[in-house]
């Protein structure tokens, strides 16, 4: 918990003092915008090398299944850094490239569930 609070503040910090130089400097509010957001996604990945050990634990209790865990970690990796991408780009005004980003993001984790919906659709054609 208090290591949220710190990221918090570091946020906070990182935005004031972006605002600082936006009015004359504006590249340099993109720049220490991008350096604070960089240390924020460092501390997110410390924080689920923490869950993926959670994670093997709960593939004990899935006997044959663990394709669907993989998936999982695949379609939450995809996401976050899609998310972290396209917020970067329209941070510095290229929204036509964050929208990009995220429909390129939405197609991805639609091809990564594919394996999934195909078992689905397999374990119903056989209760048919």
């Amino acid at each position: 918990m208090t290591e949220l609070v710190k990221v918090g503040f570091l946020g906070i910090a990182g935005v004031l003092l972006a605002v600082q130089f936006k009015g004359s400097k504006t590249e340099y509010a993109t720049y220490i915008g991008l350096a604070v957001s960089i240390l924020i996604f460092g501390f997110s990945v410390r924080q689920i090398e923490t869950i993926t050990g959670q994670f093997m634990k709960l593939k004990t209790y899935l006997s044959g299944s663990e394709g669907y865990l993989s998936i999982l970690f695949k379609v939450i990796g995809i996401t976050y850094i899609c998310e972290f991408s396209s917020d970067i780009c329209r941070d510095a005004g290229y929204q036509a490239v964050a929208g990009q980003i995220e429909v390129l993001g939405k197609l991805t984790v639609m091809f990564a569930g594919l394996p999934i919906l195909f078992a689905v659709i397999e374990q119903i054609q056989s209760f048919l």
